[in-house]
């Protein structure tokens, strides 16, 4: 069963064990940032990690950093983009409820980009210019969001903005964490590993100001003489916080991340009383694409109908999926759309034609060939006046024979992460319910609800971007705040 741990007193702890100016628990990317820019700033920083080294779910991820603003990838390959036309397309899709936050983020973005590279973390000024949820070269920049779909281009200009380490395929997250890691330790970042903290400490004024760390050797309890800073992951991988805040996601579902992405960070927050948001957010996805192809087809539900633009990012089809009858969907195609996705779909069947293919899936008579009928038609002008599918992925689905496959939860792995987490504000800040700074306490990366509030909204790379960018906020704001009495 999972509790909220107990928030220890400081006159509980009879004596302490170390202390530093800034502890941090958590060494993901955005531990590992906060940790870089405390230490410049001249604060002995500790940092708390229960793995036995660095990394944390980041180091599995592919290395994609949602970013824009003008960056010097965007620069160098032909694409003008402007903080103004980030914050304009990220308030529009993504729900984000602090425009603060978001403003503050797409202003820096470009200069973060800088600092990224500065510190190791390697990009190509390159671009790749097809459909995919990971690049399968070591290309750079890519579009991984919604900002060709509509309505989102009519809010502002759709420029890419994920921007990927330079590693063939997937695996670019471990290569930054590697130069981030290096670089913390070449400046003096203190860390203790296979050190889990099990609660933390206030002070009589309210301030965070210490914690209690199970070790093999037993509890220890360290002080920060200015501030305390979660930055340890989501809770996907806890099935009991699953059930309790994202009870609409099938079971069969599966976690993205590292066993210790189990809502410790969390129940950390709620008992110094830290605010939750977007609780029942998450990003789920096993997109029917690449090849691109695929994208020319249609995605309908039980009903024979559409329900979204089928060039909408992979997280936002999947979670209208989702929101289907028997979160059940399927993938219509011609014969010269066909071919088999990359990511394992069951091919249902073919057909020679649409009343055949109705009645093998089993749809309202009339249902799927009404829905075709209206689709050809407007495909045949270019257009789509339904859901407003890009141009250029719209044709008449009419050369026979026709095939569907199977993109329901209940067929196919869906593969999510948790977006759901503690409040904070754009100085990286823990709130509490009454939307009041908690002091001495700052959180960064998975375990906050920053920018994207679900899978809608979300885009590849708005975990590692905002979480590095916050991570570094909190470090600056934690070396220089009030010393604990």
């Amino acid at each position: 069963m999972t509790t909220t741990p107990e928030l220890l007193r400081a006159d509980q702890i009879v004596a302490w064990d170390d202390t530093a100016d800034v502890i941090i628990i958590g060494y993901g990317i955005a531990g590992a940032c906060a940790a870089l820019e405390a230490r410049r700033a001249g604060a002995d920083v500790l940092v708390i990690e229960r793995a036995s080294g660095g990394g944390g779910a980041s180091a599995l991820s592919a290395g994609i950093f949602y970013l824009g603003g003008g960056t010097a990838v965007q620069k160098a390959v032909g694409y003008d983009d402007t903080a103004e036309d980030m914050f304009k397309f990220l308030m529009a899709s993504t729900g984000a409820p602090d425009a603060t936050i978001v403003r503050r983020f797409c202003n820096d973005a470009a200069d973060h980009f800088d600092w990224l590279e500065t510190q190791g973390v390697p990009f190509e000024r390159t671009y790749y210019k097809e459909k995919a949820v990971i690049a399968p070269t070591s290309d750079c920049l890519a579009s991984t969001g919604n900002e060709k779909a509509w309505p989102y281009y009519t809010f502002a200009k759709p420029v890419p903005r994920g921007h990927k380490v330079a590693k063939v395929a997937d695996g670019g997250g471990a290569l930054a964490m590697n130069a981030l890691i290096a670089r913390c330790t070449e400046e003096g970042v203190r860390v203790i590993t296979d050190s889990e903290v099990k609660a933390l400490v206030r002070d009589d004024a309210g301030r965070i100001m210490g914690v209690r760390v199970r070790q093999t050797t037993g509890p220890v309890h360290l002080r920060a003489r200015r501030a305390v800073i979660l930055a340890a992951g989501g809770f996907g991988m806890n099935r009991e916080l699953m059930r309790q805040y994202v009870p609409q996601l099938p079971e069969a579902s599966e976690p993205l991340g590292i066993p210790h992405n189990d809502g410790a960070a969390l129940m950390l927050g709620l008992s110094a009383g830290a605010a939750t948001q977007a609780m029942s957010g998450t990003i789920a996805t096993s997109s029917f694409y690449p090849p691109g192809q695929l994208i020319k087809g249609i995605v309908v539900n039980t009903r024979g109908e559409r329900f979204v633009a089928e060039d909408s990012y992979h997280g936002r089809t999947a979670e209208h999926i989702a929101e289907q009858p028997g979160a059940t969907a399927y993938l219509i195609v011609d014969s010269e759309v066909f071919a088999y996705p990359e990511i394992q779909k069951r091919l249902i069947d073919g057909w020679d034609t649409i009343p055949d293919m109705e009645a093998g899936l089993k749809l309202p008579p009339g249902s799927l060939q009404r829905t075709m009928a209206d689709y050809n038609t407007a495909a045949a002008q270019g257009g789509d006046p339904l859901w407003n599918k890009h141009p250029d992925w719209v044709k008449p689905l009419d050369k026979p024979p026709y095939a569907a496959f199977d993109l329901s939860y209940t067929a196919t792995s869906y593969r999510y992460l948790t977006l759901g987490g503690l409040r904070t504000t754009a100085e990286s800040e823990v709130l509490d319910e009454d939307g009041k700074v908690i002091p001495g306490f700052y959180a960064a990366g998975a375990c906050v609800s920053s920018i994207p509030q679900d899978g809608k909204g979300y885009a590849s790379g708005l975990s590692l971007g905002p979480g590095s960018y916050y991570g570094r906020v909190a470090g600056r704001n934690a070396a220089r705040a009030t010393l604990n009495s």
